[in-house]
């Protein structure tokens, strides 16, 4: 088991206690990572250099997100579609997969980061799945920040797979009366994770591009217009702070969410029945 991540200093050490003070940490936040190519471009680099700088934000946004005590971190590394790219691109991305998690995985274990991942994992290359399923074997009993790579994922492809799993226990007994969305949340490749609370997406595009469509229905949704080999904790902060701001409603209204003197909301009610804490 690793011992921790490793304390911030100096002035971010100030920047994320008042983070801490301001408000709620988000306990899940989804990060889209978009524009690797166009930072690139811009720069007069191919293609591949944005995406090994990439890997440089992943890792302040990893080390950040342990510091401040967010449970689950979920990067959108790689999805179905992009299988469509460029036969070189597309093999270009998979080494560089590979030497970041050879390159990394020590360190996130040293920093008590546990390893998980969704997606078709039998769709990339047999090393690739390898160095995974080692790396996840290696940090399972981390206790601190989850780490979820999403690779070769899609949420459509989620939602398929669901429904043909459905489907087959229905052959086998499932009723029509036991399908609540509780069950179908417990087909999905996120079973046992909390839907995200804040989902960050670089580059500026509005859309959320086929991913955690269904775990996604609540979530508070923060547009960055950098590029995300230039994003670093700062935006981070940047969005936690926007985050902090909302007022998360599910379908209520602010008096249902706001806290009578001595007595629960709505809302956390529902979110001890969701979360049975």
């Amino acid at each position: 088991m690793g011992t921790g991540p490793q304390q911030a200093t100096g002035e971010d050490r100030k920047l994320q206690e008042k983070l801490r003070t301001g408000g709620e940490i988000p306990r899940h936040i989804a990060i889209i990572m978009d524009g690797n190519g166009r930072w690139a471009k811009k720069r007069g680099m191919p293609r591949i250099a944005g995406h090994t700088e990439g890997v440089e934000s992943v890792r302040d946004t990893v080390e950040a997100c342990g510091q401040l005590g967010v449970r689950f971190l979920t990067l959108y590394a790689f999805s179905t579609e992009n299988w469509k790219r460029p036969q070189e691109e597309v093999s270009l991305l998979m080494r560089l997969l590979l030497k970041a998690l050879k390159d990394e995985t020590d360190r996130l274990h040293t920093n008590n980061v546990r390893i998980q991942t969704i997606g078709d994992i039998a769709a990339l290359p047999q090393e690739v799945q390898n160095e995974l399923l080692d790396d996840i074997q290696k940090t399972k009993d981390n206790t601190g920040l989850t780490l979820i790579l999403a690779l070769s994922y899609s949420g459509r492809w989620d939602i398929t797979r669901a429904v043909r799993n459905i489907m087959h226990d229905a052959a086998a007994g499932l009723t029509e009366e036991q399908v609540t969305d509780e069950l179908v949340g417990s087909y999905l490749s996120t079973a046992g994770v909390p839907d995200p609370d804040l989902l960050v997406r670089t580059s500026g595009e509005f859309r959320i591009s086929n991913f955690l469509l269904w775990q996604l229905a609540y979530t508070e949704i923060y547009i960055t217009p950098r590029y995300w080999p230039g994003f670093r904790r700062d935006e981070l902060y940047a969005a936690i702070r926007d985050y902090q701001k909302r007022e998360r409603r599910f379908g209520m209204v602010s008096e249902q969410v706001r806290t009578p003197p001595g007595g629960d909301t709505h809302f956390s009610r529902l979110i001890k029945s969701v979360t049975g804490l």
